[in-house]
Parts: C-alpha cells; sequence; structure tokens
C-alpha cells in the first residue's frame, strides 16, 4: 500500500492499525454524556475523560442520513459528491427521484480508494438503503444488517452471516438492527481483521428516545461494550454522526408541523409551488416523513421573491434561501434543489399536505431532524490527537482524516 492516498483532494496516510469508523445514526453529544453520567458507558466516558479526543462537529446539511453518511466515507460536502438528501425533483421529467442509486453519486469513496490500493474493507450498514452507496465501486464486504439472511459471496464479499453473528434479522424498526451491525463488526474484527471498517446504523431509537431515558441508555450501553470490544483488538475508533436529534411537538405532545404545500395552494393557488422534503425514504413509520427542512419548487419565478417572504413570515420558519445562497452556505448541488430551501426552527417540521402524511406510527411524540439545529454532532477518537490545528471547524466527514492522518501513532 502507498504512504498516502488522495481522494477527493484530501490526502490520508497509510494504515498502521485496523481503523474503525463509526456513524451513529442520530446521535447527538448530549446521548453520550448522559450514558456516561448514568455510570453505563464506561468506554466512551475514559475517552471523554481524556483518554481519547472528543470535539464537537458540524454535519452537512440537510441533516439527514444519505448526505451525511456519503459526506464522511468520501471527505467532501453534498456539492461534491452530489447526494443531497434522499428525495429530489427532476423538473425536466417532473417526477420526484430517489437518490439512493449510485448512478446519483458524482466521485469516488475512501472505502473503495483504500480497497483498490490493496486494503481490506467492510461496510455494515442498519439499512440495505445505504448499502449500494457506500459499497459503490469497493471490492471488499459490504452489507446490511436488514438483509443479512441474503448475503452471497459474490454480491457482499461474505456469507453465512447471520449464523457468524449468533442474532436472528432484526426488524427494520427494532434497536437490534443497529445491535446486528456492531456485533456483526466485532465478528469481523476478530476473524478477518479489516483493515478500514465503516458502520452505519439507524436513529430508531433516537427518534423514540430522547438523551437519558432508559431507553436511550440501554441502547448506548450496548454501543458502549462493542466499542471496548473493538479497542481491545487493537483497533483505532473514530466516532460520529449523520445528525442530532429533537423534540418536534408541543407541550400536549402534538407534533409542531407547518404544512407547507397547504399553505402555498391556500396563499397563491394550485400549482404555484412544489413542496419536496428530501426527508422520505421508505422508513417513515417513526418519523411520517416530517422533517425540519424543504425544498420548494415555483412555477412563476416571476413570483418567487412574493412567494419567499411569504414562508419567511411564517411562524416557525427559521430561514428561506435562494438556489444560489443555499448552494453557496450549505455547500449543496444548486441543480438538485429547489428553487427555494426551507428550514424550521428546533421544535417545528415541515410537511406538505396534512392528508399526505401518516402519523398512525407515531406512538410516541415526534422527534426528527433536517435543520441546522441538528447539525452539532460527536466526533470522538480512542487515541489523542499528535497536533490539533487551532480554531478549526470540524466537520463529521473529517472522521477518516482524524483516524489516519492527525490521532497519534502507537509506540
Amino acid at each position: 500500500m502507498p504512504n498516502a492516498i488522495t481522494v477527493n483532494g484530501r490526502s490520508y496516510q497509510r494504515l498502521d492499525r485496523p481503523l474503525v469508523v463509526v456513524c451513529i445514526d442520530g446521535c447527538q453529544h448530549e446521548y453520550i454524556t448522559a450514558a456516561v453520567a448514568a455510570g453505563v458507558a464506561p468506554f466512551l466516558g475514559r475517552l471523554l475523560a481524556g483518554a481519547g479526543t472528543c470535539v464537537i462537529a458540524d454535519c452537512v446539511m440537510p441533516s439527514f442520513t444519505n448526505p451525511n453518511n456519503l459526506s464522511i466515507v468520501t471527505g467532501v460536502p453534498p456539492a461534491v459528491h452530489g447526494i443531497c438528501g434522499n428525495y429530489f425533483f427532476d423538473p425536466e421529467r417532473r417526477e420526484e427521484v430517489m437518490m439512493n442509486d449510485p448512478k446519483h453519486l458524482r466521485v469516488g469513496t475512501i472505502l473503495a480508494a483504500f480497497a483498490d490500493a490493496g486494503a481490506k474493507v467492510a461496510v455494515i450498514t442498519a439499512k440495505d438503503k445505504l448499502r449500494k452507496l457506500l459499497g459503490h465501486k469497493m471490492q471488499g464486504i459490504c452489507f446490511s444488517s436488514e438483509k443479512a439472511d441474503q448475503v452471497t459471496i459474490a454480491d457482499n464479499g461474505i456469507e453465512n452471516v447471520v449464523a457468524r453473528v449468533g442474532m436472528p434479522v432484526p426488524s427494520v424498526y427494532s434497536a437490534e438492527l443497529s445491535e446486528f451491525v456492531f456485533v456483526a463488526g466485532v465478528k469481523l474484527m476478530e476473524r478477518e481483521r479489516p483493515d478500514i471498517m465503516y458502520l452505519s446504523t439507524t436513529d430508531y431509537i433516537q427518534h423514540k428516545a430522547a438523551p437519558g431515558t432508559p431507553i436511550a441508555n440501554d441502547f448506548y450501553a450496548m454501543i458502549d461494550r462493542n466499542l471496548a470490544r473493538l479497542d481491545e483488538l487493537g483497533a483505532t475508533i473514530v466516532v460520529t454522526a449523520d445528525h442530532g436529534m429533537n423534540a418536534k411537538h408541543g407541550a400536549d405532545g402534538k407534533p409542531n408541523v407547518v404544512y407547507l404545500q397547504d399553505e402555498l395552494d391556500h396563499w397563491f393557488g394550485a400549482g404555484a409551488a412544489h413542496v419536496i422534503l428530501p426527508i422520505t425514504d421508505p422508513y417513515v413509520v417513526h418519523h411520517g416523513a416530517l422533517g425540519s427542512f424543504a425544498l420548494v419548487y415555483v412555477a412563476d419565478h416571476r413570483r418567487e421573491a412574493e412567494i419567499r417572504a411569504r414562508i419567511a413570515a411564517r411562524d416557525g420558519i427559521e430561514s428561506v434561501l435562494s438556489r444560489a445562497e443555499a448552494a453557496s452556505h450549505y455547500e449543496l448541488p444548486a441543480e438538485r434543489i429547489g428553487d427555494l430551501v426551507v428550514v424550521s426552527r428546533q421544535p417545528v417540521v415541515i410537511g406538505t399536505s396534512a392528508g399526505m402524511h401518516d402519523l398512525s406510527g407515531l406512538d410516541v411524540p415526534l422527534r426528527s431532524h433536517g435543520g441546522a439545529s441538528e447539525q452539532k454532532v460527536p466526533l470522538l477518537v480512542n487515541r489523542r490527537i499528535a497536533a490539533q490545528p487551532a480554531g478549526r471547524r470540524w466537520r463529521n466527514f473529517d472522521a477518516f482524516e482524524l483516524g489516519l492522518n492527525l490521532a497519534a501513532r502507537p509506540s
């Protein structure tokens, strides 16, 4: 393997021990500190106490799963890699397009580059929606816990995963879906010992439970046990998140929703503007496709300023940016976002029309993400940084640089 590998303009040093990068979906820093305070996460507690390096980083906008996971594994923002949500609107075809196909990815990944250079690379995701994107053009092991019973050597680089992990295939709406990822990661490190491993979980628990609650603490206790084992096996571990999570409901427990399509139709007439919610994906039971980020496509651009002003004046809305402003400010690909980009305040989510959102699956008050209020995420490593740049704005997509370039080498 060469001494350094350059990917998307960033240089990464050659490995001297296994690296495990973990993306804990929906993990704002308070989940970790609460679990540590409760005494259920001793390994993470040692890192916070100085045995490792802990900083607060910014995730990319929108604070959704796909854009951030792809930023982490490419080392660049969505303006470069192209994945800026789960959905975008193709104005020429007049249809919404799901961005889980690798054809929408514009650059290669760090994972694929290291595999091409001879490293043993493994990727384990919770939901299968990310598997093809993360494993794009990568030689190695790549599978999801959601479909762990369907893996083959030809398609996934591994077989008999369920038997090896010793867990049944979990429900996609369960804590066990993420636990399977960690247990499988430990098993791989014990047996195959990959040079680089990327583990990505689901935010089912974070949508259900606030930091410090028994359910959340139990979940982070499970994570802690598995991270401690990976540490025992000699891996450098970097932990970050794709986004944070916040309560999006009132004191009565009902969701705080701005149904933006309904309101635009009422203000300007049907067809004047079309709202797209990039949070939408096949797994909406725990959030009802409600998040704090929306795209608006305007039919008549002569009315864009008027529409923008009306949305901005709406209670609960934090910002409304033009396409050019949003592309610059949030580092987004301009051609894949709306004429207007709308972000709601922390306790508020944006919907399309009330009748389009099935909220029957919300058995607890709504918690969700997508806005700037969910940008702060942890960035932890189980090594000390040899030289920390002063005043640096850390990003979650600095994870591989932190693990490969900045973490102190073992003596």
